[in-house]
């Protein structure tokens, strides 16, 4: 599939603050990840299994003039385009009955990580629009119990319309701060913290992140982080597992509170993850701050190495 560069992309000022980070973080790669960010992102389904197979779905996508692409780490994701150049994947039939669901490759990832099976008990903490949501409950076949929680009314409607357009009943949304799930002293068998993040990861699907980004706005957020990721660990039963993921590329926000989860809860072991995928280093270091050194099993992706949004993804077990 052919890279697009944005048509305006040389009119595209950068912060100075942001090029000279992101120069240090990448190096001789910067200019290969500016290259990605300021181009087009292919467009990306996962086939819905609740509500039919993903050889009907081909078939049926293929037969209105579709081109599907495998992505090699996801079974029931592909890459789309169309014979004519449209992108309207969003406005089939298909999609309206819940088929499947338009969904960016990299953020198919986090489930797949977290593997939930049927019959768990699972909390997706900052669950809103719906896409991993409604990728666990299909995961967990529709059985089970999945806590779909989120903060603002405007983010539950699309979540609430989602699990039920995708046919989800093994799903039941609350609306909370995430840290109070601490308090509420149940015991999931499996977590996930895709954690409300700076998006620097998503550059090629919103330009206005290069306006807004700023150091103290990475503060922040890294500062919420890391209460989520600690209640979301509070809230696993021995043994259980959590995810923690976002779609920035800041070390703060993901390399960082990892290493304060690993320093500040001692049952937290950090687990490998193994994907037919390329990845790139973790941050081991990062303005003087030294990370535990189990980070480097975390799973970083730029743009540039599979074509797809920025990505952090960490999986985590409680060992006791």
């Amino acid at each position: 599939m052919e890279l697009k560069a944005f048509p305006d992309k040389e009119d595209i000022k950068l912060k100075k603050a942001f090029e000279e980070r992101y120069r240090m973080l990448l190096g001789e790669r910067f200019e290969e990840y500016m290259k990605y960010s300021l181009s087009f992102l292919t467009r990306s389904i996962r086939v819905n299994t609740v509500k039919a197979s993903v050889k009907d779905v081909r078939r049926r996508l293929e037969e209105k003039g579709w081109k599907l692409y495998q992505i090699p780490f996801c079974k029931e994701g592909f890459w789309v385009e169309h014979e004519t150049g449209r992108i309207d994947i969003g406005n089939t039939r298909e999609h309206a009955l819940g088929y499947y669901y338009v969904q960016e490759a990299a953020s198919m990832i986090p489930p797949i990580v977290l593997g939930p099976k049927k019959h768990e008990l699972i909390l997706d903490m900052c669950a809103a629009p719906g896409s991993k949501t409604t990728q666990i409950a299909q995961y967990m076949g529709n059985t089970g119990l999945l806590i779909a929680n989120d903060l603002t009314g405007d983010r539950m409607k699309p979540l609430g319309i989602n699990i039920q357009r995708m046919g989800l009943t093994n799903v039941i949304i609350t609306k909370m701060y995430g840290q109070w799930f601490s308090r509420r002293k149940i015991e999931f068998d499996g977590v996930l913290v895709d954690a409300p993040c700076s998006g620097t990861g998503t550059i090629r699907k919103s330009l206005k992140t290069l306006t807004i980004w700023n150091p103290g706005m990475i503060e922040r957020l890294a500062a919420t982080q890391r209460k989520l990721i600690s209640t979301g660990f509070e809230s696993l039963k021995k043994g259980g597992v959590m995810v923690y993921s976002t779609c920035s590329t800041e070390p703060l926000e993901n390399e960082a509170v990892i290493s304060y989860l690993l320093e500040s809860r001692k049952a937290a072991k950090i687990e490998e993850i193994k994907m037919d995928l390329k990845r790139s280093e973790p941050v081991m270091e990062f303005e003087g701050q030294k990370f535990n050194p189990e980070v480097k099993k975390c799973l970083r992706l730029w743009p540039q190495d599979n074509n797809t949004e920025g990505f952090f993804v960490c999986r985590i077990r409680k060992t006791s």
